[in-house]
């Protein structure tokens, strides 16, 4: 039987949110993933990139790490700390990356893979929005576009706004602007159904590729009761798209008058050209999640 492999480029800003790391752990883990690079947003992405490497070699994985983008498109950035780096001294880790930037890696490794790579940004969109600007002939080569981003429905537990849009508005505005194939947004709407609590995450997180994970959310339960499984939901469907159902439509981002901010409209529409989650099974996510520590 020939298992299908997927070749992934992961856009992040591991080190602030843990779901960053726990989503990373997760593609290191997964079997059919084919890593091909992890790109860094957002504060500080020297430091982001430290902590992908930390995570790369307790999986014994030589992953290329790029340092992409430190302030928003149109201002400075809204996450200038990474809470999580307080761990890098208790892990292995590179502390020198190659001199190249992370949104001209993502060009050249599309172009000489095209109809083959799946992008997944996870992080403010400001990697992807500088991609798609500068770099045209690269969205209709990706094999799909996969984010956690935005909020698209009115229900009341959720967050006001979603985080990733919030840091950089006018480059979500560029990502809900530009076609590309598999344009799917994971946004609060399911990634808020998939929780634990610190008990949980210390009963589950033992494997050697999770034990970083579980020391840098430490830091994260220090402030927080609750870790969200935002960025694993985005990475573990592209290899169990089933596990959450959609709805085809049309996302705009309206930004605000001065420009600080955006919100994201739907409207439904089976020949729209983005794709949003709609309902999630928790239990079968955490099954296909955990499973390739098993």
């Amino acid at each position: 039987m020939t298992t299908n492999i997927e070749k992934v480029i992961f856009d992040t800003d591991i080190g602030s949110d843990i779901d960053d790391a726990v989503a990373l752990a997760y593609l290191l883990a997964e079997p059919r993933c084919e890593l091909v690079g992890v790109t860094t947003v957002s504060g500080q992405p020297e430091v982001r990139a430290m902590l992908a490497s930390a995570l790369c070699k307790a999986a014994g994985a030589k992953v290329p790490i790029r340092i992409g983008t430190e302030d928003r498109l149109d201002g400075p950035t809204r996450q200038p700390k990474v809470p999580q780096a307080s761990v890098l001294s208790n892990w292995d880790h590179d502390s020198e990356f190659e001199n190249q930037d992370a949104v001209e890696f993502i060009a050249d490794s599309v172009r000489t893979s095209p109809g083959e790579i799946t992008l997944l940004a996870v992080g403010p969109m400001t990697n992807i929005g500088k991609l798609f600007n500068e770099h045209p002939d690269v969205p209709p080569l990706l094999k799909s576009l996969r984010v956690m981003c935005g909020r698209f429905t009115d229900a009341e537990d959720l967050p006001s706004s979603e985080w990733n849009a919030h840091c950089d508005p006018a480059a979500a505005s560029i990502l809900y602007s530009t076609n590309a194939p598999g344009h799917t947004s994971l946004g609060l709407d399911v990634t808020y159904r998939v929780a634990m609590n610190a008990s949980g995450v210390k009963e589950r997180f033992t494997h050697p590729i999770l034990k970083p994970v579980y020391e840098m959310s430490k830091v994260w339960f220090e402030e927080r009761e609750i870790l969200r499984f935002h960025d694993a939901l985005a990475a573990v469907t592209i290899f169990d798209d089933s596990i959450c159902t959609y709805e085809q439509g049309t996302a705009v981002v309206t930004r605000s008058a001065d420009r600080s901010d955006g919100t994201i409209d739907w409207v439904s529409n089976e020949n729209g050209p983005h794709r949003i989650g709609v309902t999630v099974d928790a239990d079968r996510f955490f099954d296909s999640y955990f499973g390739v520590f098993e």
